[in-house]
């Protein structure tokens, strides 16, 4: 009897019909930092302390690469991140990407594969990239390496966006924080705001 040798399809896997994806003519230049798409938010937050406070970059394609340090508030066992951490990492990352498609998304499905341990006070380097787009539906994957771009792969994901309208945010965000990103005078962090991730 022969094994099987079919790659096995996945929910984040994109199907057959799928179109490649197309990045926006207004997207960021490649190498532009990203920056937080909102300040109390836990990935790329500014005023998040205990945060990622993650650092994305628009890539050439419809890709980023981004770095995160691991703190000793990240820790799951002794001097190690926690897996719930890198994970974080990994979504706030793959959330990113939908700001180079213009396009206002959140987290259908997220799978990750962890591949070695995590030291606390080690750079995290992540790149990511949009594997394909089926209707709402944006599929992508991505890979955290320690210590850099070239360094041993520590964990894998792939990921499941949905588009949404803004009423997906208004309908169920908390009020005060919601008229509090509509209120805000300044047009590019106002959409951004609702860009990834409830």
């Amino acid at each position: 009897m022969t094994a099987n040798t079919t790659p096995t399809s996945t929910p984040t896997t994109p199907p057959p019909d799928a179109t490649a994806p197309v990045r926006h003519p207004e997207a960021p230049a490649p190498g532009t930092s990203l920056g937080s798409h909102y300040v109390h938010c836990f990935g790329c937050g500014p005023q998040q302390s205990a945060g990622l406070q993650i650092d994305v970059r628009a890539g050439e394609g419809v890709d980023v690469t981004a770095e995160f340090t691991v703190k000793p508030v990240h820790q799951g066992g002794p001097g190690l991140a926690h897996g719930g951490i890198l994970t974080t990492a990994m979504d706030e990352t793959l959330g990113s990407l939908n700001w180079l498609l213009h396009a206002a998304a959140v987290t259908g499905r997220l799978e990750t594969d962890f591949l070695c341990p995590v030291p606390v006070d080690s750079v995290l380097h992540i790149s990511a990239r949009v594997t394909g787009i089926h209707g709402r539906k944006i599929y992508c994957a991505g890979e955290g390496r320690i210590g850099g771009p070239q360094g041993p792969v520590a964990i894998r994901a792939a990921a499941l966006f949905v588009q949404v309208k803004l009423e997906h945010f208004t309908t169920h965000g908390r009020p005060a924080d919601i008229k509090a990103a509509l209120d805000d005078p300044d047009l590019f962090k106002r959409a951004r705001a609702f860009e990834v991730n409830p």
